[in-house]
């Protein structure tokens, strides 16, 4: 069967919206209503294809839940009958097969879960018009392109004038093609922070990682003036960096990395490779997955999944180490106990030349002060002291928290000789080792001198 195409690029865009619930149909055309294309309906995979066969379809958005033909079998028909009808699955269910089928054999555009949120649906479905305007203006670009090719086949060489005209029309289309890829690429971006939202839906708010991630990540490329390439990489990597453990278990899924036991350790071990082989099939993401799996790489090779060492690690997977670990350790996913801004920046300064970059470190530091108004370790008047080291005088640059999360003392707060001594007491009761942020006066600072010369 050859597929049928719109015979303008201006002809109205058609959507077919496919679910066995005639609620959830009416509910969809009800907030369509008014849209810039036609909406067609059908109650199974079937009644689609049928509707198909007949008149060309722009967008096909499919419930992956049906009876007779799931979702992601009828998009994989879809996607061999007719590959340039753009494909999207609807689905409340984090159900990792029948996701990755729809990746591999439906080659699908985007994800949206149930109970979907209205803007985003609506925005989901502009931009995956306006990817397949595009898709199909790249195709009537290099079809236009082919065609000038052979008719400059069929010129007499001697009509110089004739070929450089002819020339610098192929220059314009090349151009235009180039543009038209750019947007492709740009949409790609678009879709992977929407598609980032299912690993977030696996853990609480508490816990979740990749919107500070990619904010993060596109802070460090601005302020370094990386590349557009480089940036958009990083982005997408940011963005999906965790969509391997979308198999764990929801216990797994929560519980910091260093507590996990020997068979979930392994597993763990096996998520950047996961979260590659689920991207490595869609052609724009391949340099983005190459980031991922190679995330988890340490300076000093003891990472995974290669043993990677140094400069052999990708420069956007050391960057993107820094960032997932400084989000992770915040949100207690690495260490049992969640750490504030400042101490996880300590962690990461004292683990440079082991587990980071040490070249990258204070960059990273930098940004994050740059980005987030409670950090305070690029600030050269801030210093972290050990208890045993504090002296009265000395001011909290951020507040003093317990291991188990109580507070102590208040950002703020001039340190006195008693209080030095309780913080030392309580800190040996609870078997803990603070690190505390202080700012040292002058005089403070000069009675230390003396005292130590």
């Amino acid at each position: 069967m050859e597929e049928q195409l719109p015979t303008t690029l201006t002809d109205k865009p058609k959507v077919l919206l496919v679910d066995d619930e005639e609620s959830i149909l009416s509910s969809l055309r009800r907030l369509l209503r008014g849209q810039p294309y036609d909406v067609l309906l059908a109650t199974s995979g079937a009644q689609a294809l049928e509707i198909m066969a007949q008149q060309p379809i722009d967008l096909v958005m499919s419930d992956a839940r049906m009876p007779n033909m799931d979702g992601a079998t009828l998009l994989a028909h879809i996607h061999q009958l007719y590959p340039t009808t753009t494909r999207i699955l609807l689905t409340g269910y984090a159900d990792l097969p029948t996701i990755i089928k729809a990746i591999n054999d439906g080659q699908i555009h985007r994800y949206i879960s149930k109970p979907w949120n209205d803007e985003e649906l609506q925005l989901t479905l502009r931009q995956a018009l306006e990817h397949h305007h595009s898709e199909l203006e790249r195709r009537r670009l290099v079809q236009l392109t082919r065609q000038q090719n052979d008719q400059l086949k069929t010129l007499n060489t001697t009509l110089e004038k004739h070929v450089a005209a002819r020339t610098s029309e192929l220059q314009q289309t090349a151009d235009m093609l180039d543009l038209a890829y750019e947007e492709l690429k740009h949409s790609y971006v678009t879709g992977t922070e929407v598609f980032s939202l299912l690993a977030n839906l696996r853990l609480p708010p508490a816990k979740q990682t990749n919107r500070q991630i990619i904010e993060l990540v596109r802070v460090y490329c601005k302020l370094h003036g990386l590349d557009e390439g480089t940036s958009r990489d990083l982005t997408m990597a940011a963005a999906l960096y965790n969509i391997g453990k979308l198999s764990w278990t929801d216990s797994m899924m929560i519980t910091p990395s260093d507590m996990l036991h020997h068979i979930d350790r392994d597993r763990y071990r096996e998520y950047p490779k996961q979260s590659e082989s689920l991207l490595m099939t869609l052609d724009p993401m391949k340099d983005a997955a190459r980031l991922i799996l190679h995330h988890q790489e340490r300076w000093d090779g003891s990472g995974f999944p290669d043993r990677l060492k140094g400069e052999a690690i990708p420069f956007g997977s050391r960057l993107l180490k820094l960032a997932v670990d400084f989000i992770e350790l915040q949100r207690g996913l690495i260490l049992e106990r969640q750490m504030n801004s400042d101490e996880a920046l300590v962690y990461i300064r004292n683990y440079a030349g082991r587990l980071y970059d040490p070249e990258l470190v204070e960059d990273f530091i930098q940004v994050c002060a740059a980005y987030l108004s409670d950090v305070t370790l690029a600030d050269p008047s801030v210093k972290v002291l050990t208890t045993r080291d504090l002296a009265p005088g000395m001011i909290l640059a951020r507040n003093l928290n317990a291991d188990n999360g109580m507070l102590l003392l208040n950002a703020g707060k001039v340190l006195n000789a008693p209080l030095v001594d309780k913080l030392i007491a309580f800190e040996t009761m609870e078997g803990a080792k603070y690190s505390v942020f202080v700012k040292v006066p002058e005089e403070v600072e000069a009675l230390l001198e003396r005292a130590t010369s």
